[in-house]
């Protein structure tokens, strides 16, 4: 990995279009629109994208290995659910697209709320909904790298099971990348523990900083036994000319989505997880935090990394991911809309000033 960091983007894979003030274009979720973001992304200096998830969008894995068939370096990070996979159907799944695509596959493993009744799936409270990601997540790393796997644990089982095709090491990569967010204490545990990379959504320095003293210390107190766990943020990206241009479009959004009730944006607003907690409490301490840190799209509909926003010129925007750099994030997941359009804008603006 970079000393810079990893950028990737996001992909919505939404079956709607004008997700999150996108362009609502009849053709926003066809194969050949898609296929232009993530050529897109290849073209602009991105490593990939997140693709979003959740029962009623299209299948995240099916649209990865088309995106991933259509490109030659887009890195796709495919969001997947316990429960709608089992581990070894899962682990041989990702095992075949990371051969076919040459090593391109990540994974960020989702444990919040879904219509899980209308996939057949179902889960308890917290509690047993973290301990079956835990058991999912060690036993798909099990069957990445071992053979003859028999393992019998409260939520999955399998016996003298062979995942193929076999993974090959490249470098010091030996399996896709799982990633994993969640900010109560029961996913933390998760991450601490089993989790090669915790994504964070946009709060101030401050809040990230605790969480991931936090999480090394609650790493060591588990006794983790992978390599040290890495740090990511997924957050939105305004990024104009100039810092008057981007906060006279931001107000203009936000004025937007207050007139229209957030129409577009609601997708993490269901059901409001603690993480989505923390973020929409922030708004309480500021329309502005940090130095450009935007709190005002979560009190109009703004959910998950719509909530809050990184505003400014390019400059601007990319000292405060410095920052947030510095304090050990090196992965980031960034977006904003029109997509297509702040794939190009963002990759020529903003990424060369995140590489020196």
């Amino acid at each position: 990995m970079s000393g810079t960091g990893e950028y990737l983007w996001y992909i919505p894979n939404d079956v709607r279009a004008g997700h999150r003030g996108d362009a609502a274009a009849a053709d926003h979720n066809s194969l050949e629109t898609l296929t232009s973001h993530a050529r897109a992304l290849e073209g602009h200096g991105w490593k990939g994208a997140l693709i979003g998830t959740g029962w009623g969008r299209p299948d995240t894995f099916t649209l990865a290995t088309a995106l991933t068939v259509r490109t030659t370096t887009f890195e796709p990070l495919i969001a997947i659910r316990p429960g709608y996979w089992q581990p070894a159907q899962f682990a041989s799944a990702a095992a075949t697209l990371d051969q076919l695509s040459g090593g391109r596959v990540r994974v960020n493993v989702v444990s919040g709320l879904d219509n899980l009744a209308a996939y057949g799936d179902a889960e308890g409270e917290q509690a047993h909904r973290y301990a079956r990601t835990r058991e999912f997540m060690r036993l798909v790393r099990r069957l990445w790298t071992e053979e003859n796997v028999t393992f019998e644990g409260e939520h999955f089982r399998v016996t003298g099971s062979t995942a193929a095709p076999r993974l090959s090491p490249r470098g010091e990569r030996r399996h896709p990348r799982l990633y994993f967010g969640g900010a109560s204490e029961a996913a933390e545990r998760v991450s601490a523990t089993e989790a090669d990379v915790q994504l964070f959504w946009g709060e101030p320095r401050g809040g990230v900083q605790e969480r991931i003293e936090r999480l090394k210390a609650l790493s060591k107190a588990l006794d983790r036994d992978l390599p040290p766990l890495e740090f990511g943020l997924r957050i939105t990206t305004l990024v104009r000319d100039t810092r008057e241009q981007a906060w006279a479009d931001a107000e203009a959004k936000v004025a937007e989505m207050a007139r229209t009730n957030g129409a577009g944006w609601h997708d993490h607003r269901q059901a409001v997880a603690e993480g989505q907690r923390r973020l929409l409490d922030l708004a309480s301490r500021g329309d502005v935090l940090d130095d450009n840190l935007y709190t005002a799209p979560g009190k109009f509909g703004g959910g998950g990394a719509g909530t809050t926003w990184l505003v400014g010129s390019a400059a601007d925007v990319a000292n405060s991911l410095r920052k947030y750099r510095d304090l050990g994030i090196t992965h980031f997941v960034l977006s904003d809309t029109p997509y297509l359009s702040e794939i190009k804008r963002q990759g020529e603006r903003l990424l060369p000033l995140l590489r020196d």
